[in-house]
């Protein structure tokens, strides 16, 4: 979606790798997870219903798992933030980060997989 791409491709080189990463693995989750763009940031949609959603700030990106976040059994410990929310857990990722890709993945696909049933 060229939205998302303008809106990724307008932050710092950092972010936008953070975020890109995000993208791909969401993707290769499950190719039938649609982009749409709400609330102005990046969403992604399976089934009618929004499961992840993504942003950059100043000190950080954002990665939140909207739909059942809280139901996902994060047994690396990646969600470090919405722990006071009954549905969602986010991930927040400072520049110096280094991102588990293969738990992130995991993470993602488990998501996809509870809301599929």
């Amino acid at each position: 979606m060229e939205k998302i791409d303008n809106y990724i491709n307008s932050l710092p080189e950092w972010q936008q790798s953070h975020l890109r990463l995000f993208r791909k693995l969401i993707h290769e989750a499950d190719p039938n997870i649609k982009e749409e763009w709400k609330w102005n940031v990046p969403v992604f949609v399976l089934d009618s219903k929004m499961i992840f959603a993504m942003s950059g700030f100043k000190a950080h990106t954002k990665y939140n798992f909207i739909t059942n976040g809280a139901l996902l059994d994060d047994k690396h410990k990646l969600f470090n933030n919405g722990f006071e929310s009954k549905k969602s857990r986010g991930i927040d990722l400072k520049e110096s980060a280094i991102i588990d890709e293969k738990n992130l993945k995991a993470l993602i696909i488990q998501s996809v997989e509870q809301i599929k049933g």
